[in-house]
């Protein structure tokens, strides 16, 4: 999880495994006030957590920094040909069906074209399989909310696969 959301520019400063310890020693500090208090299942308070790590190293390489990091969502070839696998109708014949290679970018270039909170709700859902449910204990959210953010993120992504090339069959 950590490394599909760290992003790129920032990973030649911090390796993904620094960001998990500093999860893990969090946690730790957290971790009398979790036992406490059980707002959310304990897997979904480790996802936060990391999360929230997430979003401290990147204000402080990025935004505190004032230089300006790219939307791009870096993602392994095979979650992005995970997520266009769920997108694509599973009734295309071969002839119909794209390269894995060039699909797999598409989706990258798609996905990074969509705003944060957008790439955040859908690689959570797809990548990471977690319901609307999870999302909002995650994200902070209404379930409602969560799953209203989801469907309005994966119709703006076939929309810019469309305007891609991609044909409405295709989808």
């Amino acid at each position: 999880m950590v490394a599909v959301r760290l992003d790129k520019k920032v990973r030649a400063r911090v390796d993904p495994s620094d960001v998990v310890q500093g999860t893990q020693l969090e946690l730790f500090r957290r971790l009398p006030d979790y036992l406490e208090r059980r707002p959310m299942p304990f897997r979904l308070w480790l996802l936060k957590t990391a999360q929230e790590q997430l979003l401290v190293i990147r204000r402080r390489h990025v935004v505190a920094g004032k230089r300006s990091v790219g939307r791009e969502v870096p993602l392994p070839d095979r979650s992005s040909l995970m997520l266009a696998r769920k997108l694509l109708a599973p009734t295309l014949s071969p002839s119909q069906q794209l390269d894995r290679k060039d699909l797999a970018r598409r989706v990258r270039v798609a996905l990074a074209q969509l705003p944060e909170s957008d790439q955040e709700v859908i690689i959570m859902r797809t990548f990471e399989g977690l319901s609307n449910q999870d999302v909002a204990c995650v994200l902070d959210l209404d379930p409602g909310t969560a799953s209203k953010r989801h469907g309005r993120a994966v119709l703006r992504l076939q929309r810019i696969l469309a305007e891609g090339g991609l044909t409405e069959s295709q989808l």
